[in-house]
C-alpha cells in the first residue's frame, strides 16, 4: 500500500511540471504582449500566472517532500508538506494579487486607459484553450492518484481558462468606446487572485489544524455500526496527512469476549474502513460494554 501511495505522489509531479512550463510560457507571452498593446487586463491576468507558477512549485516541492519516509523527528512521515508549500504560496498569491488591485485602481482613476491592440484578445484565447487542455489533463491524472492536491491545482487550471476568457472581453469591449472595461477586468482579475490565495490558505489551515469532514465521519460511523460483533462507538476521530486519512476509533463489545475475540472484531473495523473508504490508517482501541 505504501509503495504504491508513494509511486502515485511521483506520478502527481507529472502533473504540477506541466502546470509550471504552461503557466511559465503564458506569462511571459501575455506580460509581454500586455505591455505592447497597452493591455491592463492581459497584463494583470500575465502576473495571475506567476503567481501560479509558485502555487504549481509548491504543489511540486510538497510532492517531493511528502515522498520522504519517517525518520527519527518526523516519525509519522512528511505527509504535511504539500499542504505548508501551499500555504506560503498562498500568501505570496495574495500580496501579488493586491498590486494588480493597486494598478488597477490607479489606472482606472487617472483616466489615461485606451482600448488596446486586438493582438491582445486572441492571446487572451488562445490561453484559455491551452489552460482548459492542461485542466482536463490534470484533473484525469488527479482522479487516477486519488490526490487533493493535483485536483486542486486542476481547478486553478480550469479558474485560470475562466480568467483569460473574462480578459478577452474586457478587451474586445474596451474596442467599442469603452476603454475603461480593459483596467476594470484588470481589478476584477485581481479580486480573482485574493479569492484564490484565500481559498488555499483555508483548505491548508483546516488540513494543518487537523480539522475533517464531520459528514464523512457519519459515514464511518454507520459503516461501523452495522459490523457483526461492534455493540457501539465510544468515540471516533479522524485527521488527515497530506492525501492520507487516519483514523481513531473507540469501540464497544461483548464483556463476556475473550481477548482474541474481541481483536478479530477490531480487526474487522479496521479492514473495512481501510477497503471502503481507501483510509491510510485506522487505530481501533476496544471496551467492554
Amino acid at each position: 500500500m505504501d509503495d504504491k501511495r508513494y509511486s502515485d505522489l511521483k506520478l502527481g509531479e507529472r502533473g504540477a511540471i506541466i502546470s509550471i512550463i504552461a503557466y511559465i510560457l503564458l506569462s511571459i507571452l501575455k506580460l509581454v504582449i500586455g505591455n505592447v498593446s497597452g493591455s491592463e487586463a492581459l497584463k494583470a491576468d500575465g502576473l495571475n500566472n506567476t503567481t501560479d507558477i509558485l502555487a504549481s512549485v509548491a504543489v511540486l516541492i510538497g510532492l517531493r517532500l511528502s515522498q520522504k519516509p519517517a525518520d527519527d523527528d518526523h516519525l509519522y512521515g512528511h505527509w504535511k508538506s504539500e499542504m505548508v508549500a501551499s500555504m506560503v504560496a498562498s500568501f505570496i498569491m495574495a500580496v501579488v494579487g493586491f498590486e494588480v488591485l493597486r494598478g488597477a485602481v490607479v489606472t482606472l482613476f487617472e483616466g489615461h486607459s485606451h482600448p488596446p491592440d486586438m493582438i491582445a484578445a486572441w492571446t487572451g484565447i488562445f490561453s484559455a484553450l491551452v489552460m482548459y487542455f492542461v485542466y482536463r489533463y490534470n484533473k484525469t491524472l488527479a482522479l487516477k492518484i486519488k490526490s487533493q492536491s493535483v485536483m486542486a491545482a486542476a481547478k486553478d487550471n480550469l479558474s485560470d481558462s475562466w480568467v483569460s476568457i473574462g480578459t478577452v472581453v474586457g478587451i474586445i469591449g474596451s474596442q467599442f468606446h469603452l476603454a475603461w472595461l480593459d483596467p476594470l477586468t484588470a481589478l476584477i482579475v485581481g479580486i480573482l487572485i485574493i479569492k484564490t490565495a484565500w481559498g488555499i490558505f483555508r483548505e491548508a489551515s483546516h488540513q494543518l489544524t487537523d480539522g475533517f469532514d464531520q459528514d464523512l465521519i457519519q459515514e464511518y460511523i454507520e459503516t461501523i455500526d452495522d459490523i457483526s460483533g461492534v455493540e457501539g462507538i465510544k468515540d471516533i476521530k479522524a485527521r488527515t496527512y497530506g492525501n492520507n486519512i487516519v483514523v481513531d476509533i473507540v469501540i464497544t463489545v461483548d464483556p463476556e469476549l475473550n481477548i482474541n475475540e474481541a481483536h478479530d472484531i477490531s480487526t474487522k473495523v479496521e479492514k473495512q474502513l481501510e477497503r471502503e473508504y481507501e483510509i491510510y490508517d485506522v487505530h481501533v482501541h476496544v471496551e467492554p460494554e
